[in-house]
Order: structure tokens, then C-alpha cells, then sequence
């Protein structure tokens, strides 16, 4: 076991954390899209709200082969990161015959991005970046003491 396994654990969920951030920025400000992509049927669609999936470590050569040698898998691996997927609840519609994107009974789809939901994930992120860099200094002032015993 190397002794920086606990900072690259930290580095790779603090690399999650500020990719879900940045997609949650991006739901925020996209929030009010009516026109983001074109489907299928060339009609065009709103913003679609986007999350990111994330799951434990890797599956490297490394893990197989402590695995093998020592019977159990390695406890090292970190967060990370296996995709950015689409929300796929239903838009929302609001009567607005007004509007340049309403349809032909007078309705407007928006994103089914809800702010209240992305500023709780946002939050979640925020604070698990903040516990993660909190263990990085834990970690470092750990190490700093060791290195201080030889003197």
C-alpha cells in the first residue's frame, strides 16, 4: 500500500464533485431553455436536465492482481465517474399562447429542470468537496507529523 492512498482517494471524489457542480451550474442556467436540441422527428425539444453517475473506483489491472494475490479486493480506489445521462421526466407545460415556442393549443414546454432540486445537489456537492479537501489536510498534516518523529 502506498502512503498517498488516501490523498488520491480524496483527489478522485474531489474530481467527481467538481464535474456534478459544473453540470448542476449548468441545469441552473439552462433552467428557462425552450429550445436545446432537435429530436428525432427534427421537432425541437427543451433543455433536458443532465446528472452525473458515479460509482466505486476502478477496475484496473492493479485490483485484479491484489485480488488474486491476497484474496480480497483493494480498498483504494477512489470515486469515479462513468457518465453524464438525461433526466428523462416529462417537461413541464405552461399555458402562454404568447409566446414564440407555444404550440397549437397555446402551450410552452420547458426544462424539467427544477432550481430548488439543483441547489440541494448543489449544496451536496459543495459540502462533499469541502469534506474531501478537509481529509486532504487531515492527510497532510498527518504525514508533515511523521516526517517530524526522525528529528
Amino acid at each position: 500500500m502506498s502512503i498517498f492512498n488516501a490523498l488520491n482517494i480524496s483527489a478522485s471524489s474531489l474530481t467527481a464533485e467538481r464535474l456534478r457542480m459544473d453540470v448542476t451550474s449548468s441545469n441552473i442556467a439552462n433552467a428557462n431553455t425552450t429550445r436545446a436540441t432537435v429530436n428525432e422527428n427534427g421537432e425541437i425539444e427543451p433543455y433536458r436536465r443532465k446528472m452525473v453517475v458515479m460509482q466505486p473506483g476502478s477496475n484496473d489491472f492493479k485490483s485484479f492482481l491484489n485480488k488474486a494475490r491476497y484474496g480480497t479486493e483493494s480498498s483504494t480506489k477512489g470515486v469515479k465517474v462513468t457518465g453524464i445521462i438525461e433526466d428523462r421526466q416529462p417537461f413541464r407545460a405552461v399555458f402562454d399562447p404568447a409566446h414564440p415556442d407555444a404550440n397549437e393549443e397555446g402551450y410552452v414546454y420547458f426544462p424539467n429542470v427544477d432550481p430548488l432540486k439543483e441547489m440541494v445537489d448543489l449544496m451536496s456537492a459543495t459540502r462533499s468537496y469541502e469534506a474531501n479537501i478537509t481529509s486532504i489536510n487531515a492527510t497532510k498534516d498527518m504525514l508533515l507529523k511523521a516526517l517530524e518523529i526522525g528529528r
